[in-house]
């Protein structure tokens, strides 16, 4: 069951199904939670934080995992509940609950997409509009700033109060996906709830130094040579401008860097003035691409994202792509002309936002 529309958010009776399939696992039931591959804040944070507030209730038999390698970027590393994770390898392979967050589609399970099926129940935990409805209970919210923002509304309605612990997974959920407060996502409500978790104790200049500011110099070295490459197409997107660059496997092993490091690299591309969409191409095979896309609001990139397989939000999304990278980009400019918001000339469209979503 879901809400009604691609933006309509949970109702009632989707809330009161979460509560239920939650409450009706047997007391040596197995719970097992997914997030999608390369976990971001929102992601690990939303999991592990729902992961301890099952730990509250009572739920013992309890996993968290994503599919691919079982690393945790560095960033992540202090998060509470880590102790929860475990290889997808060694993942309950027909839990009694399956919990999937932040995950816009069933292919972003990887080889963990099979426990739907196999789950006595699945639940979904998201807030991407291009969320398919996969699963079978759905809390989707396009309107949150994060997932994150869902995971607290359902321990709320399952009587979990918040500690330290799941404040801390739940702000650095909140924090990566509002851009520390800075994007068009950030409403009261937004505030409201980072007060209510700072209310806990944890201490926001640690985290934020932890997840934001801290980068070992070999990245510091990486950034400057993928940024040297940097490419702006003023012409691209009906005019309103495309700035993009690419990373590879062999500029990562020049550095001594992990695929992690390249996450933060697309907040140093979108602020190009020139252009409204920005885009970085990082190599994750021979011929394979993670792709990631911002808008600064005169371009809706999610669209661009779902015609090339991928999902996001309007202003913030990506894909996986294949081929070389010219490649992947020619695909992205084809799309680009379609997705750019109607309306207005391309200065005022530059108006609409200054982050991306």
């Amino acid at each position: 069951m879901s809400g009604t529309g691609s933006d309509a958010g949970p109702t009632g009776a989707d809330w009161a199904a979460a509560v239920d399939a939650v409450r009706q696992v047997p007391a040596d039931g197995r719970v097992l939670l997914i997030c999608h591959v390369n976990p971001d804040g929102d992601a690990l944070g939303s999991m592990l934080g729902f992961g301890l507030g099952l730990r509250r209730l009572g739920v013992r038999r309890l996993q968290a995992t994503f599919p691919g390698p079982p690393e945790v970027p560095e960033p992540f590393h202090g998060l509470p509940g880590l102790d929860l994770l475990v290889p997808a390898s060694e993942a309950y392979p027909d839990p009694d609950l399956v919990v999937c967050f932040d995950a816009a589609s069933a292919s972003r399970l990887g080889d963990l997409v099979d426990r739907l099926a196999t789950a006595g129940t699945a639940l979904v935990l998201d807030h991407h509009a291009s969320n398919t409805r996969f699963g079978g209970i759905h809390l989707v919210d396009p309107a949150a700033a994060a997932t994150s923002v869902v995971v607290e509304g359902l321990l709320d309605r399952l009587g979990v109060p918040l500690d330290a612990g799941i404040a801390e997974c739940l702000y650095v959920a909140l924090t990566t996906d509002t851009g520390s407060f800075r994007f068009e996502a950030t409403t009261p409500a937004v505030h409201e709830m980072a007060a209510r978790l700072l209310a806990t104790g944890i201490r926001p200049g640690d985290i934020s130094r932890r997840i934001f500011d801290h980068r070992p110099f070999g990245a510091v070295r990486l950034f400057g040579e993928v940024l040297g490459r940097a490419r702006l197409e003023p012409s691209a997107a009906g005019g309103r401008g495309l700035v993009w660059t690419y990373a590879t496997l062999d500029d990562l092993a020049r550095h001594g860097q992990r695929p992690y490091v390249l996450e933060a690299l697309i907040d140093s591309v979108r602020c190009t003035a020139e252009a409204d969409v920005s885009c970085v191409v990082k190599q994750v095979a021979a011929e394979e691409w993670a792709v990631s896309l911002r808008s600064k609001g005169a371009v809706d990139v999610s669209r661009v994202a779902v015609a090339l397989g991928g999902g996001g939000h309007r202003f913030a999304a990506g894909f996986t792509g294949r081929g070389t990278a010219d490649e992947v980009v020619e695909r992205i400019r084809g799309q680009l002309d379609d997705a750019v918001i109607g309306g207005g000339d391309q200065e005022d469209q530059r108006r609409v936002s200054v982050f991306p979503r």
